[in-house]
């Protein structure tokens, strides 16, 4: 068990300078460990750590089916307090575990931030939902969407230790949203100790998960503590979560596979098509790539994942965590290739959990270079698991990253209608970053 000074426990449970942490959010928290938050999560729902026993502990679980609640109303309500949670994860003070998070340019890996904040959005939730009474939740709670992530820094230095803190912003019937920062101390171990009394930490990102709760056997919705807010404070973020729900469904309904472009966007894609068409010639079919440019069909990589038990989750599906890190890695390779430099990830959002990812799948992954834009590359990555029985393939994500390259990188240019959608998806989703950055 990792034991942090007296002083350094009592610094870490204060507010966090730049962030919208609320007033006593943290009073009486301790932080916990990286490593116990899986451990943890294990020990609410009642999961082995053997593979061999997965379908015991599963077949356990439907007992728990009479502590569901009938109604929401005869759930006790809580606060956003009630939810929070700080978690360390010691990279400076432990440099044993640095290994696992460091990159080839010795900086922190983002896939593994990716799955570190699905494990802690799950943990906040349970936190949010616990019945004193209770000493397994009969609730199944997964992830449903990564709504956005932020980045702050572009590059995460591993020596000093990094603090993730979070909570429970919105609740709806069955689905939670939650917001979780995360911090790292300036300068190196030693000057962090001696720095940790001002509060002299730095924030790297802000992260917004939904999360939604089904039955013991994961199989149908189930009810939520209701969330009070306390202050105008409160409110104002209550009302924002809200607010993204509403976003989340006026950006579906507009989406480019239900609805026409608009009136601008196809002009877009008509000037594009004007501008590809070979002069010499009086055909359409004749396209000629303009300079600094590179076809879409050629900014694109492809992979191929076994999905082992070593992967999975508590509920013995494939961890969203694993899933995310997998799909981060695929396009950032797909965003280097095509830019030719280093890319640093700016944005995470919409991250989309369709479908669950069985043990044992193979799970298909091809990243796209959808837009560009002077150094900022927009990349989408699409997730599917191929049944070799039925040889069928189901979509399980679609991921989209925005990164900014060292150096300018070649206008991406489409050839087809399919990829002037995805050209136009894109564009979307990089402008929405550009204006919430």
């Amino acid at each position: 068990m990792w034991k942090l000074p007296s002083f350094l426990a009592r610094t870490l449970t204060s507010g966090t300078s730049g962030l919208p942490l609320l007033p006593d959010m943290a009073e009486g928290h301790l932080p916990i460990h990286v490593n116990n938050v899986r451990s943890r999560l294990r020990d609410i729902v009642g999961a082995s750590t053997n593979w061999r026993d997965h379908v015991q502990a599963m077949q356990e679980r439907k007992a728990l089916h009479t502590l569901l609640a009938k109604r929401q109303e005869d759930l006790p309500p809580r606060r956003m307090k009630d939810s929070y949670l700080e978690v360390i994860l010691p990279l400076g003070s432990q440099p044993q575990i640095r290994e696992k998070y460091l990159n080839v340019y010795n900086s922190v890996r983002f896939g593994r931030i990716l799955e570190d904040l699905d494990s802690l959005g799950v943990l906040i939730c349970y936190t949010h939902t616990k019945q004193e009474k209770q000493p397994r939740s009969p609730l199944s709670i997964v992830t449903a969407l990564v709504d956005k992530i932020n980045l702050r820094k572009k590059v995460v230095h591993p020596d000093c230790d990094i603090k993730f803190t979070g909570n429970v912003s919105w609740v709806g019937k069955t689905s939670m949203e939650v917001k979780m920062h995360m911090l790292q101390f300036k300068g190196t171990i030693v000057s962090c100790l001696s720095q940790l009394h001002d509060g002299d930490y730095c924030p790297v990102l802000d992260a917004t998960f939904v999360m939604v709760a089904r039955d013991p056997e994961n199989k149908r919705p189930a009810f939520v503590n209701p969330l009070i807010p306390e202050s105008p404070e409160e409110e104002e973020i209550f009302k924002q979560g809200e607010m993204n729900k509403l976003k989340r469904i006026d950006f579906s309904t507009a989406s480019l596979l239900k609805m026409a472009p608009t009136a601008e966007e196809r002009n877009i894609v008509h000037d594009i098509f004007l501008n590809t068409l070979d002069t010499r010639t009086v055909s359409f079919r004749s396209r000629v790539l303009p300079p600094n440019s590179v076809w879409m069909e050629d900014a694109k990589l492809k992979g191929l994942q076994i999905c082992h038990p070593q992967e999975r989750n508590i509920f013995n599906r494939i961890f969203g965590g694993f899933l995310m890190r997998k799909a981060f890695e695929l396009g950032w390779a797909t965003a280097c290739s095509c830019g030719g430099s280093r890319p640093f990830i700016v944005s995470v959002d919409d991250i989309m959990f369709q479908r669950p990812v069985e043990v044992g799948s193979l799970l298909l992954l091809s990243g796209q270079v959808c837009y560009t834009e002077k150094n900022y590359i927009q990349v989408r990555v699409h997730s599917e698991v191929y049944d070799a029985d039925t040889r069928e393939h189901h979509t399980t994500n679609i991921f989209h990253f925005t990164f900014i390259s060292e150096n300018e990188v070649p206008r991406v240019v489409p050839k087809t209608y399919g990829e002037s959608m995805l050209y136009l998806d894109g564009k979307r989703h990089f402008a929405a970053t550009m204006k919430e950055i």
